[in-house]
């Protein structure tokens, strides 16, 4: 297991001859933001990061704190990452503007425990938040990630999420993708990881020259925590002490999801939240689960597919 020393250090031996371009999601906030900021950091800002998030305000000011080079390059794109019409407006333009993506890093989430809300196009926000939107954007901006593998660059897009996450017990219904029939706050949370981790590994299996890192984010405080519900707000303010002792803060999780990301060679990983390797841990076994999700996902998400 490597310590957050090692991890940082081997972060920062990360010195490509070309400017990387990395695009994050979840990018205001969080890992997200602290990923972003960490890879700045060891890059000395020899970087083009594009962050993506709802909080323009959060977004000018992470931007500002970030470290500047002739080189040096931050944008800031504010979209709704629950609706797939905005993801397609969004990368429609990003493919038109960007010549490469070395890394795609999807860290936008939603935490709540509220039953089922669904978005106008019908799917439910917990799970558009956790899982559509991931799908939705790794598939249109993929061509931009094989571009930079062409290019003999590094090519990754790391999903920080839930990796490992015990899914034997759950009566995947293949059935009831999407959890339309079915539904409880619960299975949204448990579902989204085995969706998930299904996702990760059947785009590694269609793009073998490009690294699908999947890892576990473990326990971290960060603002979802609280900010995305007033109740548990109330109830986590006289705990915060507590957390802060049994829980990793973002910048460090950052460090240890960068670790696994940059380590990583083509083909599908999975990452606990340290950064080791977990190879097939509690992948869900479910005979066609692989393709049917995928399927699924082409529709629900409404992608242009490829001919």
């Amino acid at each position: 297991m490597p310590s957050l020393s090692v991890a940082r250090n081997a972060n920062a031996a990360f010195t490509p001859t070309y400017v990387p371009v990395m695009v994050v999601t979840g990018a205001t906030a969080g890992i997200g933001q602290a990923m972003a900021e960490a890879f700045a950091r060891h890059q000395h800002g020899r970087v083009h990061i594009i962050l993506i998030g709802r909080n323009r305000q959060a977004a000018e000011a992470t931007i500002a704190s970030l470290p500047k080079s002739e080189d040096s390059t931050y944008e800031f794109f504010q979209c709704d990452l629950t609706l797939m019409k905005n993801i397609h407006a969004m990368t429609k333009d990003l493919l038109t503007r960007l010549p490469k993506i070395n890394f795609l890093v999807h860290c936008a989430g939603y935490a709540d425990l509220k039953g089922r809300i669904d978005t106008e196009e019908g799917i439910d926000m917990k799970l558009a938040a956790r899982y559509y939107q991931k799908f939705a954007l790794t598939y249109d901006l993929l061509p931009l990630v094989r571009k930079a593998k062409e290019l003999g660059e590094a090519a990754s897009v790391i999903d920080p999420f839930g990796a490992g996450m015990p899914s034997s017990f759950i009566d995947m219904e293949l059935g009831d993708l999407g959890l339309k029939k079915s539904y409880s706050a619960w299975r949204a949370l448990f579902f989204s990881g085995t969706y998930n981790d299904l996702m990760m590994a059947e785009f590694a299996r269609r793009e073998p020259e490009i690294a699908f890192v999947y890892t576990s984010v473990g326990a971290v405080y960060t603002s979802i925590l609280t900010t995305s519900n007033p109740i548990l707000w109330v109830l986590f303010l006289p705990l915060r002490p507590l957390f802060w002792l049994l829980m990793t803060s973002a910048p460090v999780c950052a460090e240890y999801m960068l670790f696994a990301m940059l380590d990583a060679d083509k083909g599908f990983h999975r990452r606990d939240q340290r950064g080791n390797d977990i190879g097939m841990k509690n992948f869900p076994q479910v005979e066609n689960a692989q393709r049917l999700l995928w399927e699924h996902s082409v529709v629900e998400t409404r992608v242009q597919v490829e001919e």
